[in-house]
């Protein structure tokens, strides 16, 4: 597959930057990868995604109800969102992402499955969710908040839709804090993921702008501060890659 022409010769780090011209970068950059995007994600991380929303998954178990209402962010193609649904089976477990590409692999997942609990899937703005205040026990987001364009309106949009003491559950890269390790990561980050663009679709960026957009995130601390800020206290962190990965559980506050 080529890259639009909508892609061709934008600025990243100036669309990165700015609020307003993110997402008309971020969705059609993920409406390209989505055909790929499991596979990149094994091969890009040697197979450590999996075992980290393993991780994930299991911070969960014996915190979520049946019949709990969940909502996955930044859902792709439904890894976290299917999860969440065998846990809630009797509940309703909502995934949406702003790529109309990646919702069509997570509903076509869906109905392949048999005789199991499935997501419903849509195409949404994690900024602005399709649920009513306090009406959601539980919130997954696998790398989403970075990718906002507004990274803090997200988190706020969380807490708005989260019951008091409902659950935000987050894995994410961050910009690592000491500064000789930041640049050696994302000096990697760049390299191998504009080989594999270039490698499977003929353009570097859709996989390169992974570091420049944890340049433009934040730290784990700083996130950590925000949770605080909009009203969450952490639970549970797990640091990895020498803060350049973390998965966090934070409660919304009563």
């Amino acid at each position: 597959m080529t890259t639009p022409p909508t892609l061709r010769g934008l600025d990243v780090e100036a669309h990165l930057a700015d609020p307003a011209r993110k997402q008309q970068f971020v969705t059609p950059m993920f409406d390209i990868i989505a055909p790929r995007y499991d596979a990149f994600t094994r091969v890009f991380s040697f197979g450590m995604d999996a075992a980290w929303k393993a991780e994930l998954l299991a911070t969960l178990r014996g915190q979520v109800t049946d019949d709990a209402v969940a909502v996955d962010i930044a859902c792709g193609t439904g890894d976290l969102a299917f999860a969440v649904a065998a846990l809630a089976a009797g509940g309703r477990v909502l995934g949406i992402d702003a790529s109309s590409r990646m919702i069509e692999h997570a509903r076509a997942r869906a109905a392949a499955l048999r005789d199991q609990p499935t997501p419903a899937f849509d195409v949404g703005d994690m900024a602005h969710l399709p649920c009513r205040d306090a009406s959601v026990d539980l919130i997954t987001g696998g790398y989403a908040l970075r990718n906002a364009p507004d990274w803090r309106a997200a988190l706020a949009e969380c807490a708005r839709v989260l019951k008091p003491g409902g659950l935000l559950v987050t894995l994410d890269f961050y910009r690592p804090a000491n500064a000789l390790w930041r640049a050696l990561f994302l000096a990697y980050l760049r390299t191998a993921g504009e080989t594999i663009g270039w490698l499977w679709h003929g353009h570097g960026i859709v996989y390169g702008y992974i570091a420049p957009s944890i340049a433009h995130f934040c730290t784990i601390g700083e996130y950590e501060t925000a949770l605080a800020d909009a009203g969450f206290r952490v639970e549970h962190r797990a640091v990895k890659l020498a803060g350049g990965v973390a998965l966090h559980v934070a409660r919304r506050s009563a």
